[in-house]
């Protein structure tokens, strides 16, 4: 699927809005140790310290406002789901989350100095429509940006896991059509997208991260439990296909093992730019 293919913008939000709704503390349990690393990068990126007032867009359990707030900023996160933004809450009772959309944030014009997303454009089923939105809220020379996982031969374990399911399995699964997973792992789309959204002088660069799992089942297990569009392809694989996809992962995931532990490595692509 392209960028110019048709989305299905309401089923694909219903349907990342009901994933997300059934695995937020599983995914909290499975990537808080993996998505958490590039909170670090992102906000250096849109120079969050003492006094900014940055949003977190798509919070999740809410680890990039928990590291804002570190800093010294004024942090406000926003998620549709309602179980992400109760956790959220739960996690950092001291901090500020809303339940919003991303393509309509509750927020007034320029009332913010930074917005950030990590790992959020993935699941927008409009991301140009919150990159419009991260431009009305943001002020002017305030900055947006935002992570998503590098290609799949660099993201290692989705690589792993895309190729059990091509290999042993079926791809032709009935999900609602949306964005291609890996859209935003081209820094030429990342460009293209922000200053067609009005933001300038964009900039690209990869953060190094590393998956660290107790055994090489486990890769198995965080994409089966915690996830949203690669969990329902796998739930959708008939059972003979499921354990060979199951045994194809744990394998691939054997070649990172050393001395009992499992150490994938998993990129990011960081992208930000500037509100002129």
């Amino acid at each position: 699927m392209t960028p110019s293919d048709p989305v299905d913008a309401e089923a694909f939000r219903k349907f990342e809005h009901a994933g997300w709704e059934a695995v937020a503390h599983r995914y909290h349990h499975h990537f808080a140790r993996l998505t958490a690393q590039t909170a670090g990068p992102l906000l250096e990126a849109v120079g969050v310290g003492d006094g900014v007032r940055v949003l977190d867009v798509a919070t999740g359990p809410g680890y990039a406002a928990a590291a804002a707030s570190l800093r010294g900023a004024d942090a406000v996160g926003v998620d549709f789901s309602a179980a992400q933004v109760a956790l959220a809450r739960s996690q950092y009772p001291t901090l500020e989350f809303h339940q919003g959309d991303a393509e309509a944030l509750p927020f007034p014009d320029e009332s913010f100095d930074a917005v950030v997303s990590n790992f959020g454009m993935l699941h927008f089923a409009r991301p140009e429509r919150m990159l419009a939105e991260a431009h009305r809220v943001l002020r002017r020379g305030g900055r947006v940006a935002f992570t998503v996982w590098a290609k799949p031969e660099d993201a290692k374990g989705f690589g792993i896991v895309l190729g059990a399911v091509e290999t042993h399995g079926n791809m032709d699964v009935p999900l609602p059509p949306g964005p291609p997973f890996f859209r935003f792992s081209d820094g030429e789309e990342c460009r293209r997208v922000l200053t067609g959204a009005g933001f300038v002088a964009p900039e690209i660069t990869q953060v190094a991260q590393v998956w660290t799992l107790p055994a090489p089942e486990a890769l198995f297990d965080a994409v089966y439990e915690a996830g949203v569009r690669v969990r329902a392809i796998l739930r959708a694989q008939a059972p003979e296909a499921l354990d060979a996809i199951r045994g194809a992962i744990r394998d691939g995931a054997k070649a990172f093992e050393r001395d009992g532990v499992t150490e994938i490595p998993m990129p990011a692509v960081l992208a930000s730019a500037a509100k002129p």
